[in-house]
């Protein structure tokens, strides 16, 4: 493991167990064994951490859908999004602790907007992306035309959204079957 990984290592442990609104970076850095400057070598800023955080450390949403944009026509639409389901509840379940102290003043989520915005990113990607690769499945007959791609998309990771807040909030993790059974449970009224 590099210095880079193992920042965003402890960045994830710090941000776990803090929230994003309380780590800094010098915690980051000191909890990695390595200097404030160090980590600014591979950094620009908090915001970069995070964002390194949500693609690197946590279960891989953004990597899935992107195979899934590129590979439709393969598998089962229906099996297609169970996959979809299961991995956003992961990514959202463990990005809960890390992200709701974002919220916790106008203040700070306004400048994490904004720096988010400045990079081309932010939360409305995967539902962008679920979009595409539904879009794709119309185009090959495979969902029907009259389907609103967009908004089943909201719908499957909005579902999921909330499916993890409810988790994180009651603090007991089901076990991996039960994730399974919700996101097969989740992905049924979508596709009758």
């Amino acid at each position: 493991m590099g210095t880079r990984d193992e920042i965003l290592a402890a960045a994830s442990r710090i941000m776990r167990e803090q929230g994003y609104a309380r780590a800094t970076t010098k915690e980051i850095a000191r909890a990695a064994g390595y200097s404030e400057a160090t980590l600014y070598k591979h950094f620009a800023d908090k915001t970069e951490i995070f964002l390194g955080v949500l693609s690197e450390q946590l279960p891989a949403l953004g990597a899935l859908l992107t195979e899934l944009a590129e590979d439709a026509g393969k598998g089962t639409v229906r099996a297609n999004l169970v996959k979809v389901a299961r991995a956003a509840l992961d990514f959202y379940v463990a990005s809960f602790p890390i992200s709701a102290s974002l919220f916790s003043t106008s203040d700070l989520r306004t400048k994490h907007r904004d720096a988010v915005r400045e990079r081309g990113v932010g939360p409305r990607n995967p539902q962008r992306m679920l979009s595409r690769y539904l879009r794709a499945e119309q185009r090959l007959g495979r969902l029907p035309r009259a389907t609103d791609v967009d908004a089943m998309a909201a719908l499957l990771l909005g579902a999921c959204f909330q499916q993890a807040f409810l988790i994180s909030f009651e603090g007991e993790p089901p076990a991996p079957d039960e994730l399974d059974a919700l996101a097969k449970s989740l992905v049924k009224p979508l596709l009758r």
